[in-house]
């Protein structure tokens, strides 16, 4: 019995030249439906090019709260971005450098994207803190105006990404762009403190309640890319309910090594080392051992490794009694 085989290991070849690898490219390309390609990028045009307005116009009144929600519209044209790039990079095939594809582009694109918003949070963070005990002129009325028109753009995105149900990436596009709208209202309130009573500090403080937005959906980013960067089983499946799965089909006396990680995107890889009552009925059980993983749990690449104990030739085996004290 092989013991503890990394699941890497003994995945490389099994794979490539399997069946699967229709259903791969099929999976792929319903993923990234054209529509779905289509609703994002433009979500990502008037998100973005709205973000480095906002930022202009964040420079130009003084308002650390337009800044911010222009960060704000940047994590969420990032997110965006990032979605586009996975639909196109994660379709490239496996190479001899690459067995398992690109699929993980998503992933350290999501990395990098949290890093980068922890350092703008920490920026405005900084900023707002010397603001508070040195306030500056603010133009109340062209921060109202950009922020309303800020919170049309994300109106308009909102409504394009809400025709996508069932694609993943545009559902959570979709959230950030509705975490946006708070932004936006933040940064016009800002704006109509001034602009009618002239409260300076208003506009840090609000700017502060945008970083925790972010900071929220920054975390959730941050965890999820390390959690997968860790070969973490992924959160909508639980290894030990897996197991007991496997086990529980006749023919499996136990399941052990088993291992459960996410290769990118939706596509989720398995592998175990089973312990099985009798070596003939091994390619019948396998099948029905991957049509369950692919059925229940949508796991598309499996590898398991069997191991059986072969009866004694000529049936003489000599038995051996243990003894009773």
């Amino acid at each position: 019995m092989h013991h503890h085989d990394h699941p890497h290991d003994c995945d490389g070849g099994h794979h490539a030249a399997h069946d699967h690898e229709f259903d791969h490219s099929h999976h792929h390309h319903h993923h990234a439906a054209p529509a779905s390609q289509r609703r994002l990028v433009f979500a990502l045009l008037i998100t973005g090019g709205f973000a480095v307005i906002e930022l202009l116009g964040g420079w130009w009144t003084g308002s650390l709260a337009l800044m911010s929600d222009a960060g704000h519209m940047f994590t969420d044209s990032a997110s965006l971005l990032l979605a586009l790039i996975a639909n196109l990079i994660g379709q490239r095939p496996a190479n001899d450098d690459h067995s398992y594809g690109f699929g993980r582009a998503e992933v350290i694109g999501a990395l990098i994207n949290s890093l980068a918003m922890i350092a703008l949070v920490v920026w405005i963070g900084v900023e707002a803190v010397q603001r508070l005990l040195h306030p500056q002129e603010v133009n109340g009325g062209g921060v109202m105006i950009i922020a309303i028109i800020g919170l049309i753009v994300n109106v308009l995105s909102a409504w394009q990404l809400s025709h996508d149900h069932d694609n993943m990436n545009s559902r959570a596009a979709l959230i950030h762009v509705l975490g946006d709208l708070l932004g936006s209202v933040a940064a016009i309130a800002a704006g109509a403190i001034i602009y009618f009573t002239g409260w300076k500090p208003i506009d840090p403080i609000l700017s502060v309640l945008v970083l925790a937005l972010i900071m929220r959906s920054t975390w959730q980013l941050l965890k999820q890319a390390t959690h997968d960067l860790m070969e973490g089983v992924p959160s909508h499946l639980k290894l030990h309910e897996i197991g007991m799965a496997l086990a529980a089909e006749p023919g499996v006396r136990e399941v052990h090594d088993l291992h459960v990680w996410r290769i990118g995107g939706k596509r989720v890889a398995l592998s175990a080392h089973l312990q099985i009552a009798d070596g003939q009925q091994w390619p019948a059980l396998m099948a029905r051992l991957n049509k369950l993983l692919l059925e229940r749990y949508r796991i598309d690449h499996v590898t398991l490794q069997p191991s059986w104990h072969s009866p004694p030739p000529n049936g003489r085996v000599i038995p051996i009694q243990p003894r009773h004290n």
